[in-house]
């Protein structure tokens, strides 16, 4: 162990968490299909943020990372709505990170076309 301390990260590094994919500030409502055995359990969510690998959601629930949902919901602008199988990777309180399962090639062009109309989200963690 050295007898140096490390240094301290800057002011910007802190602001800006380094991610595969950034995160967009999105405001819609999403509808969250918990696949729990046998029983199928709703919930009313609010998307908070969106990138190109997942979504955060605001969801007064208990959900434990790992668990798999389908997620419903309608992207501001863009017609038809989108049924995504996801897995919550993150919980942070009432605040929920899931990752999209699988996403078409189409919905992939999609949404980093819309992405790119949305301010970034991750510089205020």
């Amino acid at each position: 162990m050295s007898s140096t301390p490390g240094k301290a990260p800057t002011g910007a590094q802190t602001r800006l968490r380094r991610r595969k994919y950034p995160r967009y500030r999105c405001e819609f409502p999403v509808s969250l299909t918990l696949l729990s055995g046998s029983q199928h359990l709703h919930f009313d969510a609010h998307c908070r943020d969106l990138s190109e690998a997942g979504i955060g959601v605001l969801l007064a629930a208990e959900l434990a990372p790992g668990e798999v949902a389908k997620l419903t919901f309608t992207i501001p602008g863009i017609d038809r709505p989108w049924l995504v199988p996801a897995v919550l990777r993150n919980r942070r309180g009432f605040h929920y990170g899931f990752e999209f399962l699988s996403l078409s090639p189409d919905e992939i062009k999609t949404l980093k076309t819309y992405l790119t109309t949305r301010d970034r989200a991750d510089f205020d963690e």
